[in-house]
């Protein structure tokens, strides 16, 4: 028997085919995403730098709203919660803590290999700007978890509002972050405090994992799901055509303003559309999924959920710093992302990429394992390490 027939032997009957490929389409969205719309450029001490195409071409916006799934992954994390949460034996907190631990230990992994990785790579020649860039590449992804975790400790508040109130529920969140919006945005812009937009971190991921939630509780149906693609396309076209905000779904160096950090009301209108159409397919989505070919695949990235987002900057840096230490400028490598060759050649660089992201799977997905074999000493010896990759990035 090979894989794909034992991986189809052992799926449950009643296992939400689409609900997992919904997921591992989000998941594989952040890597793809991360590795064709960021880039680098090389100084004359062959220190890397973050750069990015959409600084170039500004008409690669609309890959961006392709490519920004999160609204997706939030979504379907509310609805597979309530699923959790319905079905747990303990109580809330254990569930909780549970669900928490899982999130936690490939954080932890990855920053405390990093925190041992950074003294040697120094002493083996690696610039110190390089450093600090690929830190804070390790970085990014790292935000999400944490927001993850704080929607995730609401689960219980989610599900009540759900079945009380539907999928109105998750209208106040829309609302909060529009407030914000106007007065970051509006005539009153240049009064306002600069921590203001961190007001919308929360309101602006919790409100799809709401919509997730509602879905799971039933209160999502066909109706609301068209409602929700209809009015999140035409929020989306009047917020760009109208109210001028940035057509990237993700930041783009020297711009001023930004959709995703912290989230702005484009990125609640994206998110909108995608879990209206979500809803609308997930019909014939399972029905596709019942082949076990397709099957395996979205098991296989679901089982290394936490590896693909925690290391997936590591395999593109494990290509890119050898390469500038080595060779210097390489096309779609080390050189400046600001011509359409560099988008060519980044394209011919993904499967390399990937490969190497799966190489390192291999070693780190045990990170997502609970850690039966490391005492305390081991455990608060990875969370100093993990403190102190903190610390450096904090600085750089």
């Amino acid at each position: 028997m090979n894989l794909v027939e034992r991986i189809e032997a052992r799926t449950p009957a009643h296992r939400d085919r689409a609900v997992d490929g919904l997921r591992a389409l989000a998941l594989l969205a952040v890597p793809t995403g991360h590795w064709l719309l960021g880039g680098f450029t090389l100084d004359s001490a062959g220190g890397l730098h973050n750069a990015s195409p959409l600084s170039a071409f500004g008409f690669f916006a609309p890959v961006s709203w392709v490519l920004q799934m999160l609204g997706i992954f939030f979504l379907v994390g509310g609805y597979a919660s309530v699923l959790s949460y319905r079905g747990r034996s303990g109580s809330a907190g254990a569930w909780l803590r549970g669900r928490l631990a899982r999130l936690g230990r490939p954080v932890l992994g990855v920053t405390a290999v990093w925190a041992v990785l950074l003294p040697v790579l120094y002493a083996a020649g690696v610039p110190a700007d390089t450093l600090r860039t690929g830190s804070t590449l390790v970085v990014q992804p790292l935000w999400f978890v944490g927001v993850y975790a704080v929607v995730t400790a609401l689960t219980p508040l989610c599900v009540r509002a759900a079945r009380r109130c539907g999928v109105v529920a998750a209208a106040p969140l829309l609302g909060s972050v529009a407030v914000v919006d106007f007065l970051r945005y509006g005539p009153y812009a240049e009064a306002m405090p600069s921590w203001l937009s961190a007001l919308n971190l929360l309101p602006g991921w919790l409100f799809a994992y709401q919509l997730g939630v509602c879905w799971g509780e039933r209160r999502l149906g066909g109706r609301e799901a068209w409602a929700l693609l209809a009015g999140g396309v035409a929020l989306f076209a009047v917020l760009l055509a109208v109210f001028g905000y940035p057509a990237s779904m993700v930041g783009v160096p020297g711009e001023a303003r930004t959709n995703s950090h912290p989230p702005s009301l484009l990125v609640l209108a994206l998110a909108a559309a995608q879990s209206g159409a979500a809803v609308l397919m997930c019909d014939r989505l399972g029905a596709l999924l019942r082949r076990p070919v397709l099957w395996a695949p979205v098991v296989l990235v679901n089982l290394s959920a936490m590896t693909i987002l925690c290391w997936h900057q590591t395999a593109m840096l494990a290509a890119a710093v050898p390469v500038s230490l080595t060779a210097g400028a390489v096309p779609g490598l080390t050189t400046a992302p600001d011509t359409l060759a560099w988008v060519g050649a980044r394209l011919a660089w993904l499967p390399l990429f990937a490969g190497l992201l799966v190489l390192i799977g291999r070693y780190a997905r045990g990170f997502e394992s609970p850690w039966t074999r490391t005492g305390t000493t081991g455990r608060a010896a990875a969370g100093l390490l993990a403190a102190g990759f903190a610390v450096f990035v904090l600085a750089a």
